[in-house]
């Protein structure tokens, strides 16, 4: 209905040229501004909401299990069933982060929200056949759990934006009873608002990025970078799927044709997987949250482990394919 009713302004009432690439780059910005910054506003509610009824020591206690690995496992699975973009996916990243969830956990969920999901599946599985489609989803959960274990371990705390997380609606939360339903909703609209006004601005700019990005360059230009590469096709993959924006069911076509014009399995996942966990409008977004060399470092981390999948599955393509 959103897209309908933008294709109704920009063509019908505007007149706006359909073919043209910069009414289309407009067109993908008024979308998914709209998209993101209302999902971001319900979601904050939402979570605001909903701690009102859980303690942040207990959704901290959840997610910071003492057996190694399993926090990880728990928040790559809950992105895994949760159909967002890296961007879409923030809001949550921010809100755990304010809850206490340490960060590894909060970078582990936040990796593989975008990754995988079950509408992907379904796609995965009709364009690619049950083998790869299951072992995607292992893998994009997998990466998401030993990324986040590496980013853990590395105390990257120092480089979050401080005012971000510490905001007033720790102190709301901390030792107040809620006796009345409104109370909590009012929660819920008071970190909702006060979220946004920090963020809507970057995620502006993340947005106005990737539609210049999605709309100028040609899939036909990826193709022949990726075949000219040789043994270094994966990791090339990676960096070129970095600056691209778009959810992961997205781009399924678009690694669906460049493997039917004979590129590697594990080279057109790779490139898929970049495009989702890593793009530059997600860049832009978490810089409000994060300083600069920790954004490096996490994608530089993810790309490392989304190269190590791709050479996986180029490895098993002989049994999956």
């Amino acid at each position: 209905m959103l897209q309908v009713s933008i294709d109704w302004f920009l063509y019908q009432i505007l007149g706006l040229d359909g073919q043209s690439k910069i009414v289309g780059s407009l067109n993908y910005f008024i979308y998914d501004s709209i998209k993101i910054l209302l999902l971001l506003w319900l979601m904050i509610l939402a979570i605001g909401f909903l701690r009102t009824y859980l303690p942040q020591e207990k959704v901290k206690s959840w997610l910071s299990q003492k057996i190694p690995g399993l926090s990880n496992l728990l928040a790559s699975v809950f992105g895994a069933i949760t159909p967002f973009c890296s961007c879409s996916s923030i809001p949550i990243f921010i809100s755990f982060l304010r809850a206490g969830v340490p960060l590894g956990v909060n970078f582990s969920f936040l990796i593989t929200s975008p990754i995988v999901n079950e509408y992907l599946f379904v796609l995965m599985w009709g364009f690619f056949g049950w083998k790869i489609a299951v072992a995607y989803v292992i893998s994009g959960i997998l990466v998401g759990v030993f990324s986040g274990l590496v980013l853990g371990r590395m105390r990257l705390e120092k480089y979050l934006e401080k005012d971000l997380l510490n905001s007033h609606s720790k102190e709301v939360l901390h030792g107040k009873n809620f006796a009345y339903f409104s109370a909590r909703l009012k929660t819920g609209f008071q970190e909702a608002n006060a979220l946004l006004k920090k963020l809507w601005l970057w995620i502006l700019m993340g947005v106005a990025v990737g539609a210049l990005i999605h709309n100028f360059i040609p899939e036909d230009f990826v193709h022949q970078i990726m075949s000219s590469a040789g043994i270094f096709t994966v990791p090339l993959a990676a960096l070129i799927g970095i600056p691209f924006y778009g959810s992961c069911a997205a781009i399924v076509p678009i690694a669906v044709a460049l493997f039917q014009k004979g590129v590697n399995l594990g080279t057109a996942l790779s490139f898929m997987m970049a495009v989702s966990a890593l793009s530059l409008p997600e860049a832009i977004i978490l810089r409000r949250a994060m300083k600069l060399k920790l954004i490096l470092i996490f994608f530089g981390v993810v790309a490392v482990a989304i190269i190590f999948t791709g050479y996986l599955f180029n490895f098993l393509q002989g049994i999956l394919v």
